[in-house]
């Protein structure tokens, strides 16, 4: 199987509207982060969708995939759903309603802010989604086994995934013990880190990362989410301990 990092930004993205930092002013493509998402390609060439954000149309393109199977929700925040209606054009060419994976409160969510394509007469064009509502337990698709990782974003909780011996968890500030036992001794492990430094009610920053990774044990952690106070990739990289990488746009991983 592969995961590729479609996004690794924050939910403004980097470079950030407005900013003149050295992050946000680098030529340096590893320092351009759309926002957040990933795409695992099963050995069948199944395609899964972590996310589907503002971004997601640009990414399809960008990384040439031409197709989704199913797409699993972490949370309802704007930059990990509001790119759902661009799937229109994947749902007209295979003429198949898009399954979404998700808790039941994303669930609503969806329903709401998409609510034309849930409507009893709908209207031409719109797009089409097939709900599956999941709690914390693993369950299979596309011959897949797909544990969920329950982590809390502040005060809401949120779905990371895991796949075989890799796990992807966005948007998380805690993680219960009961949780981190389904992250322990991992083949890959990819974390949220918003920052270096400065505490965040909502996001990991680099000294809970550290502390993660000699507590969990996996042979490689990559961070993703990561916003332009971080620092520039090439220094910033080059920095971390051992074991522990930046992920970037486009990078693409075996598991």
């Amino acid at each position: 199987m592969k995961l590729k990092f479609l996004g690794t930004g924050t939910s403004q993205g980097v470079p950030v509207i407005g900013c003149n930092c050295e992050v946000c002013s680098s030529d340096n493509p590893k320092d351009n982060r759309l926002r957040s998402s990933v795409m695992i390609t099963t050995e069948e060439n199944r395609k899964i969708l972590i996310d589907c954000g503002p971004d997601f149309r640009q990414q399809m393109l960008i990384n040439h995939e031409t197709h989704v199977d199913i797409t699993l929700l972490t949370h309802e925040h704007n930059d990990h759903m509001i790119g759902l209606d661009d799937m229109r054009p994947l749902i007209f060419k295979s003429g198949k309603d898009v399954p979404l994976y998700c808790s039941h409160r994303v669930a609503h969510e969806v329903k709401k802010r998409f609510a034309y394509a849930f409507s009893d007469v709908r209207y031409p064009g719109a797009p089409a989604f097939e709900l599956h509502e999941i709690e914390n337990h693993p369950f299979t698709v596309l011959d897949t086994e797909i544990i969920p990782i329950e982590v809390m974003h502040y005060q809401i909780m949120v779905f990371g995934y895991k796949f075989k011996n890799t796990a992807y968890i966005t948007d998380a500030s805690f993680i219960s013990n009961t949780e981190k036992e389904k992250l322990q001794n991992l083949d890959i492990l990819v974390l949220n880190c918003i920052r270096k430094f400065d505490p965040h009610p909502a996001h990991f920053i680099l000294p809970d990362i550290i502390q993660l990774f000699e507590e969990l044990k996996p042979k490689k952690l990559f961070l993703t989410h990561i916003s332009h106070h971080l620092g520039l990739h090439t220094i910033e990289d080059k920095l971390l301990p051992p074991g522990i990488h930046l992920a970037y746009d486009g990078l693409e991983l075996e598991f």
